[in-house]
């Protein structure tokens, strides 16, 4: 799969994903936000078929979540199981378990971080890296400077994380 492709999937996924929580947290639109999470797993699951970094990615994203109890809500457990199913049945790569634990223990801390880094200190650095989640980033960076994942799998996320933040400024805007 192109790189062009699978940019576009990583920043629908992370766009639909952003707007999909905003409307369950702030709206309480759970059908709004169980639309809005199809959209999010089907993006995901195809670049996590198509591609093994995408499926690391993923994957650490939905296990973290999920260890860090995020999974909390009708609009998640739809997003969950259509992504498992749609990701089982176009298959997923082969993947190596200590790069899938290095970015599941990422995508903890990110989650329980930005959850809770906030309550414990007022030190300003702190508080932005985790409310912007810089442990995934920082690990996606190194895997590609290692020469684990392409760049370009760094680049995507980034457009991830951009269309995420994106779709939190829209949602912001016209609620």
């Amino acid at each position: 799969m192109s790189y062009v492709i699978l940019a576009l999937l990583f920043l629908l996924s992370g766009f639909f994903m952003k707007y999909s929580d905003d409307l369950a947290d702030v709206n309480n639109d759970l059908m709004f936000a169980s639309v809005f999470g199809v959209l999010c797993a089907v993006s995901s699951a195809v670049a996590t078929s198509y591609s093994v970094e995408a499926a690391y990615i993923f994957l650490a994203i939905l296990i973290g979540n999920f260890l860090a109890f995020k999974v909390d809500g009708i609009h998640h457990i739809i997003t969950l199981v259509l992504f498992i199913v749609i990701s089982l049945g176009l298959g997923i790569p082969e993947l190596n378990l200590v790069i899938l634990l290095i970015c599941i223990l990422a995508a903890l801390s990110d989650e329980v971080g930005h959850e809770l880094i906030s309550r414990v200190t007022d030190n300003k650095f702190l508080n932005l890296f985790f409310e912007y989640r810089f442990v995934m980033k920082i690990v996606i960076l190194l895997l590609a400077i290692y020469g684990v994942f392409n760049i370009w799998i760094f680049v995507c996320f980034m457009l991830f994380e951009i269309f995420y933040l994106i779709a939190g400024i829209i949602f912001e805007k016209f609620n």
